[in-house]
């Protein structure tokens, strides 16, 4: 099964070479599509000279993903962010645990980079979310292509979009998490972690209550 990874961008250039070098050393063959959605610093062109195809999409991630899939040719989608690096047999692990035709897709353990208290707590809490219905980017979704198009792809929301994608793949198959780890960043809440992680917990318990998507992104905007 081939797999097509999808890398949503938008002011990446601090993190895109570090992407490309973790590419790179991913083990077997993958389609890779950066989909920046308008960057103003050198963020396509860094990509682009570190070999890697980039097309335009509107901004937001959800749209840019969508946007990604549509260029790609591999039975296999995986959901990428440009600060999340994969262990380097990822590629297998992924093809081994879509073996089943009962799974229709699933995640990678999440580790967040860095010993402060911070990302120290962030790795140990974040397998517990699961437990809430809870998925994010940051571990690396993957997904069946033909399981993506029967649910619809994204929704064109600008934040959660990622668990929303998840509510509707359970329903949809089995969703597995590898016990092996994606390594991300934890430089959102570099120097302001309680501050940050209390936002987002409210910002989660305001989209469990109904909120929509677009006023928790105008509040999340206006907080960054």
């Amino acid at each position: 099964m081939r797999i097509s990874i999808v890398i949503p961008v938008f002011n990446e250039a601090d993190t895109i070479e570090a992407a490309a070098s973790a590419l790179s050393q991913l083990h077997g063959e993958a389609e890779i599509i950066v989909v920046d959605g308008g960057s103003s610093d050198e963020t396509v062109a860094l990509a682009r000279a570190c070999g890697l195809t980039v097309i335009s999409a509107s901004r937001g991630r959800g749209q840019q993903m969508n946007a990604g899939t549509v260029c790609t040719q591999g039975e296999i989608l995986l959901f990428l962010h440009a600060d999340t690096y994969l262990p380097p047999d990822a590629l297998a692990l992924i093809t081994a645990a879509l073996q089943s035709p009962e799974v229709c897709g699933g995640n990678f353990s999440l580790r967040f980079e860095g010993g402060t208290v911070g990302a120290k707590i962030l790795t140990r809490l974040y397998p517990w979310l699961r437990c809430l219905g809870l998925i994010y980017g940051d571990s690396a979704i993957f997904v069946r292509r033909s399981v993506f198009a029967a649910v619809g792809g994204y929704r064109p929301i600008p934040l959660f979009e990622d668990c929303d994608l998840y509510q509707r793949l359970r329903r949809a198959g089995q969703f597995v998490r590898l016990k092996e780890y994606a390594t991300t960043s934890s430089r959102r809440f570099d120097g302001r972690f309680l501050r940050t992680f209390i936002f987002w917990i409210t910002m989660q318990v305001l989209y469990w209550l109904g909120v929509p998507p677009q006023h928790l992104a105008r509040a999340y905007r206006s907080a960054r």
